[in-house]
């Protein structure tokens, strides 16, 4: 089996690794160049194909319609995208003999869209996972074919749930890859009216909203903590960055749990949210120091 591989991210690099393992002739990975002014925490793709001499090009969104004719000439059973940022058109998924899958870090349809690990956690979910699903114009709407489940923990950040995601991501493809080394796509439905599309997220969207609840203002801190650019608040005529929170107490009786907002007793920061709940600020710094 030949695959071409549009990949980026701990995603790309994990699934990449299983498809090699499997023995799949990847003839290209198409994947990005990485944006100088984004804080590059993850596993390069590139690097993965410059040791194992795989072919590997940075195109623009702008320049994929390009590719169309080196892809078709390649002629590949499967095209996988894995974490690749750009949504691929209809003529390039058509290239693919057999198929066109894409990884979702999501229990589809749940969390369709951009971000979907940091929206499952803004939301309290206590779950998540990955989704493999056939590619169609519309995003994250087509047949599900392989799918691993991981838990969220109360505390746990983005990266924390990142990881193990990308773990849940190369054991789906693990996990399907007997029947598609067969040519064989194991689908079951996507239903579109059990989930929700979520677009992305921005710095600007890490803003703290103290007539929120406790629990939501805490779990906005762990959805958007660094190394993603983290959630803030502005005290005392300084824009600080909340990096890290708890809701277990117990909480100093002196907390006026009336008064949303930052209150500091004995050295120690709290945030009081809309429900007059208390939140510990474990972590906070100058946005601008």
């Amino acid at each position: 089996m030949r695959a071409v591989v549009f990949a980026y991210h701990d995603v790309g690099v994990q699934c990449l690794q299983a498809l090699l393992t499997a023995g799949i002739e990847v003839d290209l990975v198409v994947t990005h160049q990485d944006d100088p002014h984004e804080n590059v925490w993850f596993s390069s793709v590139a690097k993965l194909c410059e040791e194992r001499k795989i072919a590997c090009i940075t195109p623009t969104n702008t320049e994929l319609i390009s590719l169309i004719p080196q892809i078709q000439a390649l002629a590949p059973d499967y095209l996988f995208s894995f974490y690749y940022r750009h949504m691929l058109p209809a003529e390039l998924l058509a290239c693919a003999k057999i198929a066109a899958l894409n990884m979702h870090g999501s229990l589809l349809p749940k969390y369709r869209g951009r971000a979907p690990v940091n929206w499952a956690i803004l939301h309290g979910e206590t779950q998540t996972g990955a989704t493999l699903h056939v590619m169609e114009a519309k995003p994250d709407a087509g047949a599900i074919v392989g799918q691993v489940a991981v838990p969220i923990g109360p505390d746990e950040t983005a990266t924390d749930v990142f990881g193990k995601v990308s773990q849940a991501a190369r054991a789906v493809v693990q996990q399907v890859l007997p029947e598609l080394l067969q040519g064989i796509v194991p689908k079951q439905a996507n239903d579109l009216s059990k989930g929700s599309y979520f677009g992305g997220r921005k710095p600007a969207d890490g803003e703290i909203h103290w007539q929120q609840t406790a629990a939501q203002i805490h779990n906005l801190v762990r959805a958007v903590a660094p190394p993603y650019p983290g959630a803030f608040t502005d005290w005392q005529g300084q824009r600080m960055i909340v990096a890290c929170t708890s809701l277990n107490g117990p909480f100093p009786a002196e907390l006026r749990l009336e008064t949303p907002g930052i209150q500091v007793v004995d050295n120690q920061v709290f945030g009081i949210g809309g429900d007059h709940k208390a939140v510990a600020i474990l972590n906070w710094y100058p946005a601008n120091p």
